[in-house]
């Protein structure tokens, strides 16, 4: 059976949930699920796909992404490897923020890295206000105000397009 390696970077959780998904979406597939911030090196030759998918906080991806990256460019730049990012920026599709070219997040991340991957995908978060700690929840929701997002502190909203997320995991197994 074919192996894909899914290693995720994420805050509050919704990257996993998101490779959740994509693993229900890849018939054929065993998949495997990693903490990228606990490995180093990973064995590129037992896998024939690999995802990444990190989330974005106050404007940034992890820094461990980018020492990982460093770490293993000759084999993201020599395996079929995929990306994506999440962000509730994503959630203004009308605007294609959900988008490679469309993302603001995305163009940081190729100008900061020195691997381009074969595909990436761009995906809304969710906002959990109620699980956030106070400093969190308040800063969160002044760049909410901002950008014109939900400031009800009560709520959670999910904004992930999961049909998206399928269509991009499809993608994956015609790399």
């Amino acid at each position: 059976m074919k192996k894909v390696l899914c290693l995720y970077s994420t805050t509050d959780g919704q990257t996993i949930k998101i490779f959740k998904h994509i693993q229900k979406q890849l018939v054929g597939y065993q998949s495997e699920l990693m903490d990228l911030h606990k490995v180093s090196q990973v064995d590129f030759q037992q896998y024939d796909r690999v995802i990444i998918g990190a989330s974005i906080r106050y404007g940034r991806l992890n820094h461990k992404l980018y020492q990982f990256i460093e770490q293993n460019l000759a084999e993201l730049q020599n395996n079929k490897v995929a990306f994506f990012c999440v962000n509730l920026t994503a959630r203004k599709e009308a605007q294609k923020k959900d988008t490679p070219e469309g993302s603001v997040y995305i163009k940081t991340f190729l100008k900061k890295s020195p691997w381009t991957p074969e595909l990436i995908g761009v995906f809304a978060g969710a906002l959990r206000y109620p699980r956030y700690k106070l400093l969190d929840r308040l800063c969160i929701q002044l760049i909410m105000k901002i950008t014109g997002g939900e400031t009800d502190t009560s709520k959670e909203v999910e904004y992930t397009n999961w049909k998206k997320v399928s269509l991009f995991a499809i993608s994956v197994v015609d790399m």
